[in-house]
């Protein structure tokens, strides 16, 4: 039987913000002693009341307008009932039938073509405690609890189950966080936990619109994890269906190791967490003022800036793309052109998407705009050969030495002089006399070894263009007088 897969993602993503979700405990817990940035209120304690933190919320309001969602007047905090070492309250304060932002989209470009996924929601909640696994002083396993993490402002955004393949599971995850960076809401590095992706796969006879039994996949820390696992629970899941088996509601984590997926638990439906309204905290009344102001401070965002790109640089979408998806490379070229507007923007991204994207983030930070335009400039004009300009950027990168001076002190400008470059085309037609007669029969490879000689002898600083003139200038029979 011919199936479809169904895949929905939920990503949690850690805000950009200075306290904590509902008290004023410092979010700065990278590298904090375990249990250091805590208080009553974070800790569970009985008597605590919580504090909506406004940047958070503001943080969720901004992501919901860039992604084209629906900001309610009114929302409202719900408890979400479970009991887990790292939840010391026993409830969850988060968003249940009401989110701060409801529908939206975004648009990605996969491998079969451009593929729209529908926003279900984007809310609001408290993250939990961190549980820590390792083996005590006796041999034994043991968990430890470190609650720094507990109380972090937290976003979920879900996805309706649209999704129709694994590379556009990673391509949605990496576009949404790409947005998350351009309008400042989190740092979303999933290397650190700030962005936890989990995908909800089902498979379903093609064409049907009714779904199958879904499976959460979780442990995902990676882009590349996230395509590698959702394409083998399709996988898994297929299997199973072909060999009669019933696909049973569970969640299931992904072992990058292995390659594959394993048995956590079953999957809890919504029912389960009994969720009521948060008696601790008044209904959220959304200022429509303040919606406008966020709405007007937004940055331009990664699609409008691809296609202002493409249609008004004449870029290419894969060159488009490769400078959006890099904050630091977006910048530099963008310096760069209003360094010089005169510079065509197509050599500018090459020089960007090239060599820039080729350093470490050291180096990278030492790139000036003004220092790059003027070495391609110096390019544009014939001054300096590409071969050269590569190491002057390199030089420059690693010194932030200026273009003008590596290129003095190094003597790399180009040679353009015919009296100076005859001389070595002379030179080394003397040197090489096989590989001249070689070209008098006409042979091209021999004349582009005779070149390659001449660019040697000047230590690249040749004009290539005119050095081959003058090779076949010298080596081309003369013309009967």
């Amino acid at each position: 039987m011919e199936r479809e897969a169904v895949i929905g993602i939920e990503i949690h993503v850690q805000l950009r913000t200075v306290s904590k979700m509902f008290c004023a405990c410092a979010t700065d817990i990278a590298d904090a002693p375990p249990n250091s940035r805590t208080c009553p209120i974070c800790l569970g304690l009985p008597g605590t009341l919580p504090v909506i933190n406004r940047e958070a919320v503001r943080h969720v309001l901004a992501t919901g307008l860039a992604l084209g969602a629906s900001i309610p007047p009114v929302t409202r905090w719900d408890r979400k009932n479970y009991f887990y070492p790292d939840l010391p309250k026993g409830y969850q304060i988060s968003q249940f039938d009401l989110p701060l932002a409801s529908g939206g989209a975004l648009s990605v470009d996969t491998s079969a073509g451009p593929v729209t996924v529908a926003i279900r929601r984007a809310h609001l909640e408290e993250d939990t405690a961190r549980l820590v696994h390792q083996v005590g002083a006796d041999g034994r396993r043991l968990s430890l609890i470190d609650f720094n993490r507990s109380g972090m402002p937290l976003m979920e955004v879900v996805t309706e189950p649209v999704i129709p393949t694994a590379e556009a599971a990673r391509r949605y995850a990496e576009g949404l966080r790409l947005l998350l960076l351009t309008i400042g809401a989190s740092d979303a590095a999933l290397e650190n936990g700030q962005m936890r992706v989990e995908a909800n796969v089902s498979l379903r006879p093609a064409g049907a619109t009714s779904f199958g039994t879904r499976v959460e996949v979780k442990n995902m820390n990676s882009f590349r994890s996230v395509e590698r696992a959702i394409d083998h629970e399709i996988r898994r899941q297929g299997a199973a269906l072909d060999a009669g088996e019933v696909v049973v509601q569970e969640t299931r984590g992904w072992d990058d190791g292995r390659g594959a997926t394993y048995v956590m638990r079953i999957k809890e439906d919504s029912d389960d967490y009994r969720y009521f309204p948060e008696p601790d905290l008044p209904p959220l009344r959304t200022d429509e003022a303040w919606l406008e102001t966020i709405r007007a401070g937004l940055p331009e965002l990664p699609a409008a800036r691809r296609e202002r790109y493409r249609a008004s640089l004449g870029l290419s979408s894969y060159d488009a793309a490769v400078l959006v998806a890099d904050a630091g490379a977006t910048d530099l070229f963008e310096a760069t052109l209003a360094a010089d507007p005169g510079l065509p923007a197509k050599r500018v991204a090459n020089w960007v998407a090239g060599e820039y994207l080729r350093l470490g983030a050291r180096e990278a930070a030492v790139v000036r705009p003004a220092e790059l335009a003027a070495q391609v400039r110096a390019v544009e004009a014939g001054q300096l050969s590409t071969t050269n300009a590569k190491e002057v950027f390199a030089r420059h990168a690693a010194t932030g030495q200026a273009v003008a001076l590596i290129v003095d002190a190094s003597g790399m400008r180009r040679i353009s002089d015919e009296t100076a470059l005859r001389e070595a085309v002379a030179g080394v037609i003397d040197e090489n006399p096989a590989a001249a007669a070689d070209v008098r029969a006409g042979k091209g490879q021999a004349a582009r070894f005779l070149v390659g000689q001449v660019m040697k002898r000047t230590r690249g600083q040749a004009d290539a263009a005119l050095v081959q003139r003058l090779v076949k200038d010298a080596l081309s029979p003369p013309e009967d007088g």
